[in-house]
């Protein structure tokens, strides 16, 4: 037997260009896939130190320590019940005899396995293991086939694919090459250096060497240094005094674009310095990959910073071909801006009614009509500027038909407050700030708009959309949210709760199905088409699904789901007390007493509920018996007074710290006192008090279903 030693692993997979938003995510798919092959063939008892390496052309994983053969392998076969495999003389059975044939042993060398659930006879035997160089290709298979590849690529007449087209593969064990077969490629130990610098094939004679002999032809094979190479030398080339705004983002995608990323300064015609500069910094980072540059004074200048994926003898020539590509963007956008500017943000509402926005629901300016209307009411409502809101609500939508919109999408409702803020007649400056904050929260995290108008116009705006949408039968399922339900869901929610605004969240949407069912056909629907629904079966269903997008944003809080469905429960209409409701509960089941007032609470809901008698909270004083019946009761009077002062002012951290005072005499009571008595006037008594102290608690959540044991 050969005895087994470790080594290190590196596993290099060459491809044309992969996607670099993707790259990264890839890379480390198939770095755990691999892994985790490895761990479950008893070849990697530890990934302490186990790299995932990643270029644009390349996708790699280094081990320091993988076996070169298995430990040995125990086999366990199952085979008949013991009822099958004896008859009633106690001898072997056809199934016994034919399991231990399978086997290549005798029906002696069998054992039985003895289990709670029944007896077996079973196979156990030890086997060698396997070599390393016999396992890694099925491993490395496995682990490709595992990736998240959303629509693979195929090439030639393969019947395999993947996300791009595969060249080379390196399986090096140490020094020794794997003999194996990937995607139709067989291992070696040639390599790829940078394109350019160096497109001979590499040898590489160890896995040690591996990121060495890579860097020495022109390619940074570990992506965390490569982004700092990135980082580093952005700075060193930008001029002095200004600062270069590289995000996360762009610096990842930067990245994983070069192998050999070689920042160079450039600059463009400060004229262009004329046009929005959120226009210019888009163009910039979202279509070239390059770096806008500030000033001191946090003003776009006219510099920028391109990488390059070489180190070029003459980079005055790669500045030109930089500043050359990025000239006519600038002057699409210089132009589409001046001619926007010709007319009045205003004139291109009648370019709407051409828009359509859902086909049962109409166009876009019928739904802006809508939500201006629902502006008007929510704004009235809320104490805010309700023709401020309205005027923000009809021009909402304006810039989505002017020219720089079209060219740049990103920057819809940047160029809405943009030319809003200019021309002969400036709107109000909330107005004017509405058009783009009301876009808000754009993605995760992102926050909620600033300005009361522009959360006005959010809200209206994101439960006309949940409103229409849910009656044309469109709710969102699995996967599929072609109008970004989940996110107007959350934004809605975040915006009253973050906003501080106290609506009726259903009465609004009731209001707001009103609306949308009455734009929509009222012909019968077909046999195969989902009937129209009421206004109230609209509102519930659009108003459940909010809350039910509000369970993850107090999960992301560490607010369990318990204190959720206990608030959820007493079914608040409003999102702010919804909130305020919460966050009391949760303070609340920190105290000491907390699990046994909820487990009380449990007990008295269940009372209630099997008593099959009217509710009544109506406590007759002469019926209740000295002791602990009447403790309970006499604290439940005082901390009636003190809780009606805290019920109106939503007070609900206090009224819960004042309940839990109770608990000693809740014990108490249970204690000493048989709520179901014989007398059915002393019964209705009791489940009277029972239901006057559970309704106390009902003001703020169900807290039965806190957890109580």
């Amino acid at each position: 037997m050969i005895a087994a030693s470790n080594k290190q692993l590196l596993i290099e997979l060459g491809t044309e260009e992969l996607p670099p938003k993707a790259l990264v995510n890839l890379a480390e798919s198939f770095a755990a896939g691999v892994a985790n092959g490895l761990q479950n063939a008893g070849l990697l008892e530890d990934i302490d130190g186990v790299r995932t390496l990643c270029t644009p052309r390349r996708l790699a994983v280094y081990f320091p320590s993988v076996s070169t053969m298995q430990p040995e392998q125990q086999q366990e076969r199952r085979g008949p019940a013991l009822a099958a495999a004896l008859d009633k003389d106690g001898n072997p059975t056809r199934a016994l005899s034919g399991f231990a044939t399978s086997c290549g042993v005798a029906v002696d060398a069998l054992e039985k396995l003895e289990t709670d659930k029944g007896s077996w006879f079973v196979y156990r035997a030890t086997a060698p293991g396997k070599a390393t160089a016999e396992l890694l290709s099925g491993i490395v298979n496995d682990a490709i086939a595992a990736m998240p590849i959303p629509k693979p690529m195929r090439w030639g007449d393969h019947d395999y694919a993947f996300v791009r087209p595969a060249h080379w593969l390196v399986m090096l064990h140490g020094a020794d090459v794997i003999d194996g077969e990937v995607l139709g490629i067989h291992s070696g130990r040639y390599t790829r250096g940078h394109r350019f610098h160096h497109p001979e094939p590499v040898e590489i004679d160890d896995a040690t060497r591996w990121l060495d002999r890579l860097r020495d032809v022109k390619v940074i094979a570990d992506q965390n240094e490569r982004r700092e190479r990135v980082r580093e030398q952005v700075v060193k080339v930008t001029p002095q005094g200004m600062t270069a705004r590289l995000g996360d983002e762009l610096l990842e995608e930067i990245a994983n674009l070069t192998e050999w990323p070689v920042p160079i300064a450039c600059a463009f015609d400060a004229e262009f310095l004329q046009v929005p500069h959120e226009a210019l910094v888009l163009t910039m980072q979202t279509n070239q990959k390059f770096v806008p540059v500030f000033s001191s004074t946090d003003q776009l200048t006219e510099h920028f910073i391109g990488v390059a994926n070489i180190e070029s003898k003459d980079p005055a020539e790669i500045r030109k071909g930089y500043e050359r590509v990025i000239r006519p963007r600038f002057a699409d956008a210089k132009f589409f801006y001046d001619e926007d500017r010709k007319v009045p943000l205003e004139s291109y509402q009648a370019a709407l009614n051409s828009v359509t926005y859902q086909q049962q629901l109409g166009s876009v300016w019928d739904k802006t009509v809508r939500v201006a209307e629902l502006s008007r009411v929510i704004a009235n409502r809320l104490g805010v500027d309700a023709g401020a809101a309205t005027r923000a609500a009809a021009l909402a939508k304006c810039d989505l038909v002017t020219r720089m919109v079209g060219e740049f999408p990103e920057l819809q409702g940047v160029m809405g407050r943009i030319y809003a803020s200019q021309g002969e007649k400036p709107e109000a400056p909330d107005v004017a700030a509405a058009l783009d904050e009301f876009y808000q929260p754009r993605f995760a995290r992102d926050a909620i708009a600033a300005g009361k108008v522009g959360q006005v116009l959010a809200i209206a705006e994101r439960i006309d959309t949940l409103a229409g949408i849910f009656a044309v039968g469109m709710k969102p399922s699995g996967n599929k949210d072609p109008f970004a339900l989940r996110r107007a869901a959350l934004g809605l929610a975040r915006t009253l709760i973050e906003g501080k605004l106290d609506l009726d969240l259903h009465a609004q949407l009731l209001e707001a199905s009103d609306a949308v069912l009455a734009v929509l056909p009222t012909t019968a629907p077909s046999k195969t088409s989902k009937p129209v629904p009421s206004a109230s079966e609209l509102a519930d269903d659009v108003f459940g699904f909010v809350l039910d997008r509000m369970r993850g944003y107090y999960a992301d809080q560490n607010i369990g789901s318990e204190t959720f469905d206990a608030v959820r429960a007493t079914h608040p209409h409003s999102l702010l007390d919804f909130d305020r409701r919460i966050h009391a509960v949760h303070e609340f089941a920190t105290l000491p007493e907390a699990k046994a007032l909820a487990a009380a609470n449990k007990r008295i809901s269940n009372i209630l509920r099997q008593s099959n008698q009217a509710a009544s909270t109506r406590v007759d004083p002469t019926l209740l018996e000295a002791g602990a019946e009447t403790a309970l009761a006499d604290e439940l009077e005082r901390i009636a007074i003190d809780a009606a002062k805290r019920i109106p002012t939503r007070d609900y951290v206090g009224l819960l710290r004042l309940l839990a005072s109770l608990r000693e005499p809740v014990d108490a009571y249970f204690d000493a006192v048989m709520v179901m008595a014989d007398d059915p006037a002393l019964r209705a008594n009791r489940l009277a008090l029972l239901g006057r102290l559970r309704n106390l608690f009902l003001h703020v959540a169900d807290i039965s279903m806190l957890p109580h044991s």
